[in-house]
């Protein structure tokens, strides 16, 4: 797995923790401590406001997970890769999007750059 690969598995593993102890432990260890995450629906930064805004998202859409689609692409310190959000129970996914990750040199992520190509008509 190279740098890139193992920069999105921490960036899923933080939104997909199952818990305020482990979604702070997993935001940590994927994004730098002034790391940012920007989409059309939110604009925030630093481990707490990341947290909280995860786990906000996930309490909205429990039941999901959010996994990588495709692979992962990346050059100098930046990757985009796919993603959608996948109903556990019947596999069906209500969102789905983009993104462009930035990251520094230890591998965490300084920002991403999120864009929604499907989201939940209701």
């Amino acid at each position: 797995m190279n740098t890139y690969e193992n920069a999105v598995e921490r960036y899923f593993a933080a939104w997909n923790a199952a818990g305020a102890e482990e979604r702070a432990k997993a935001v940590a260890a994927a994004w730098t401590e002034d790391g940012s995450y920007t989409d059309p629906l939110m604009d925030v930064r630093g481990h707490d406001q990341l947290a909280a805004s995860l786990a906000a998202t996930m309490e909205q859409f429990a039941g999901c997970e959010f996994r990588l689609l495709g692979t992962v692409d990346g050059h100098h310190d930046i990757a985009r890769f796919s993603w959608e959000l996948f109903v556990r129970a019947d596999g069906s996914s209500p969102a789905a999007g983009f993104d462009v990750i930035t990251l520094a040199d230890d591998g965490r992520i300084t920002s991403v750059k999120g864009f929604l190509d499907r989201l939940p008509t209701s």
